[in-house]
């Protein structure tokens, strides 16, 4: 192969390196609009996403969530209302709760009604008049309805009366459900094994349970949901406190990086293995402890999911798990930093560049505060949007004959239908509850308002990321390319880079954001879709299995070359595809640099934001758990202490990784116009580097040794002039 062809390829892998150019001082300031289109889209799609929202906010209610509505839409045992004394909720078909419907709308579709008491007899109709016990069977119809007019003969009588209710039931959490019970090993309710359904059939108990199953996942994850709310209002305050300690801790530990980044980050190192080494001993000592109880010898397998997570810690093996997971996390840490021990002092040098550069911009540490409240607005738009269109069904009634009718199966309405038109031409006609849903364009295009909902999330979330990363990397390639520090500084340098991205990259973050929303979003359709195939032959599950993993990997690939081609952006204005372009070609022509500098120094910056979490996170376990001698008295009484055991655990990752983000941004933008800057000038009077003396001479001499074993390599002079 020809010099001439190894140059062409080489100038497609890795592009041109940059030029020397004497009028280049950093960010460029005369920018113009980039990615004017894709602005607009964002713009309008914003729009869009507050009209979904307030569209959702007027039709659905959060309280069917957590109270029971009958099948007009009312509250049972509302305050105030005809309900009040009604507090139950009763299904006239517990059967038909086995649909899966239930699950996804919160409702079961049968008639519903409020009773003052859950039914502790079995009575058929028939059986009421026999009895003469209309007043109590009619206390479970619809109200309005005449009894001594029908029989219970009438095919329309399950949608009038209920189906006679098993032998005995249960209020839980204000809803009537079966009592079910084993008896001799076999399945009961009531204490009797099967019941007449009032037409003339014997029902097994069994046939109860798949539709009380449903119903009960339902009541037991709104049960939950109240139980740890109830923690979160004991134990918020001590949950704060967490925080406030993580965010102190973090705040210290970045102030002392600044000053002491060598010796902070060997002595991370230190308490990383250290805490993790604890962690093991802790472990097994709770095994040993454990040994020879009774019924801590039970297998999780056998244990199977519970809600009370304190119960995984009573028996063995949860503790052998955890210790067989910290020694292999303890061994790759070690073996990593044995491999890495010279390219760690490296990764320092630029960590001590990067402690520079934050000591002149100490407002970009708190710029994370901001990220995390614009994140925090967005999470929380998307799920109060999201309960709310889960509860915009309503009622929907049609309407029943038995004889030949124009209006059958035409929507109804229960207070005008005695006056309609529908009504005058069919009287034997009814108009009874159908399904839970809806005929009107909003509750057609439901679904599709949820996955834009979805959608819009993922867009918004990334836009945020984009912002902050674009904002911090114009700040600190300022520092970066000032000749003389901090004179040749802007005055706020967080304030004009922020104004810059706004001003200038609204369409160019939308952009990189909208294609990492785009592959976020096929991800979780795909575990929707792996959700639904469970039963599906392995074929299909090796294919989603292969698609989730290329999906995944790019998903990744996409986060790091949007975040180098912000970095870009920041620095020439350059519209979103270019600067992924040119971002992609000099970490190209740097490759071997990228893998041995900067994702060791990520590595390093890792290793701090586990160490505080780690801390913290031990400091709640032993408080929240009363294992902490002296305060156990001031320990909040829980029903599950790691309710504000993982809060405080989430919350610290979160604090830790705002502050190093920090960081870890500013090592990245100092990497890429370091590169930059190799390419542009060579040390000389006329060429002088803008790095500092400390990282030329580290950075520079491996540089070359790169250089020269690439040179070998690949036996091209060519990248040598390249590199």
């Amino acid at each position: 192969m020809s010099k001439l062809h190894i140059q062409k390829m080489l100038f497609f892998v890795i592009g041109e390196p940059r030029k020397y150019d004497p009028t280049f001082k950093g960010p460029i300031h005369n920018r113009g609009c980039t990615d004017i289109i894709c602005c607009i889209l964002f713009i309008l799609a914003l729009l869009g996403y507050f009209a979904v929202g307030i569209l959702a906010w007027s039709q659905g209610d959060p309280r069917k969530v957590i109270y029971p509505t009958d099948s007009r839409g009312q509250f049972c045992g509302q305050a105030g209302t005809p309900l009040e004394n009604k507090p139950n909720l009763f299904y006239f078909n517990i059967m038909k709760c086995a649909s899966p419907l239930v699950l996804l709308e919160f409702q079961c579709p049968t008639p519903q009604i409020c009773v003052e008491k859950c039914p502790d007899r079995f009575l058929t109709l028939l059986n009421a008049f026999k009895t003469a016990d209309l007043k109590y069977y009619k206390s479970y119809c619809k109200e309005g309805v005449d009894l001594s007019t029908l029989v219970s003969s009438n095919a329309l009588l399950h949608l009038t009366f209920p189906s006679p209710p098993p032998p005995r039931f249960l209020s839980v959490s204000r809803r009537c459900f079966p009592a079910f019970s084993k008896k001799n090993g076999v399945l009961v309710v009531g204490n009797q094994t099967t019941f007449d359904d009032g037409q003339g059939k014997i029902r097994n108990a069994k046939d109860l349970l798949e539709g009380a199953g449903n119903a009960t996942i339902v009541r037991e994850a709104r049960q939950l949901a109240m139980k740890i709310f109830e923690d979160y209002t004991h134990s918020w305050y001590w949950i704060l406190i967490g925080l406030v300690i993580a965010m102190v801790i973090s705040l210290i530990f970045i102030i002392l990086l600044r000053f002491l980044a060598g010796i902070m980050v060997w002595v991370m190192i230190i308490l990383v293995i250290l805490v993790i080494g604890y962690g093991i001993f802790h472990c097994y000592m709770e095994y040993a402890s454990l040994k020879g109880t009774p019924g801590a010898n039970v297998t999780l397998q056998e244990l199977g999911l519970q809600a009370d997570f304190s119960v995984y810690l009573q028996i063995q093996q949860t503790w052998l798990a955890f210790m067989i997971i910290l020694c292999i996390v303890e061994v790759i840490i070690i073996l990593l930093l044995i491999f890495l021990r010279k390219r760690i002092l490296i990764a320092i040098a630029l960590i001590k560049e990067a402690s520079r550069a934050i000591g002149y911009v100490m407002s970009s540490l708190f710029y994370p505060l901001l990220t995390f409240i614009l994140l925090a607005l967005v999470i929380a738009y998307w799920a109060v949007t999201a309960i709310f269109l889960s509860t915009s069904n309503e009622p929907v009634y049609k309407v029943f004959n038995d004889t030949a009718c124009e209006y059958s199966r035409n929507t109804c309405k229960p207070e005008t239908f005695n006056t309609s038109a529908a009504k005058l031409a069919c009287p034997d006609a009814k108009c009874l509850f159908a399904f839970y849903g809806g005929e009107s364009p909003y509750h057609k295009y439901l679904i599709a308002f949820q996955f834009y909902n979805v959608f819009l999330f993922f867009w918004c979330a990334n836009f945020v990321t984009a912002l902050g990363q674009v904002t911090l990397a114009g700040a600190f390639a300022s520092y970066y390319w000032a000749s003389k520090k901090p004179d040749d500084m802007p005055a706020f340098p967080i304030f004009s880079s922020l104004g810059r991205a706004l001003r200038y990259h609204t369409g160019s973050m939308a952009f990189g954001s909208l294609i990492l929303a785009i592959v976020q979003v096929i991800r979780v359709l795909l575990e929707y879709v792996d959700y639904k195939l469970k039963a599906q032959n392995r074929f299909a599950k090796f294919l989603l299995c292969c698609l989730k993993c290329c999906f995944w990997c790019l998903e990744k690939f996409i986060k790091f070359l949007n975040r180098n081609a912000y970095i870009m952006i920041a620095i020439y204005g350059k519209n979103f595809c270019t600067s992924a372009r040119d971002a992609f070609f000099l970490l190209m022509r740097n490759i071997i640099r990228v893998a041995v500098l900067d994702k060791v120094t990520d590595f390093l910056l890792f290793l701090g934001k586990l160490l505080i979490v780690a801390a913290v996170g031990i400091l709640s376990f032993f408080f929240f758990s009363g294992k902490m001698k002296g305060i156990e008295s001031t320990t909040p009484a829980l029903n599950y202490y790691w309710v504000p055991i993982v809060t405080v655990i989430i919350g610290s990752y979160l604090i830790a990784h705002g502050f190093f983000s920090v960081y870890a941004m500013c090592v990245d933008t100092l990497f890429l116009c370091f590169c930059e800057d190799l390419e542009r000038n060579d040390g000389s009077a006329e060429r002088p580097y803008f790095m500092s003396p400390e990282l030329h001479d580290i950075l520079s001499e491996n540089a070359w040794k790169r250089v020269y074993m690439t040179k070998i390599c690949l036996q091209c002079n060519v990248i040598y002039g390249v590199m």
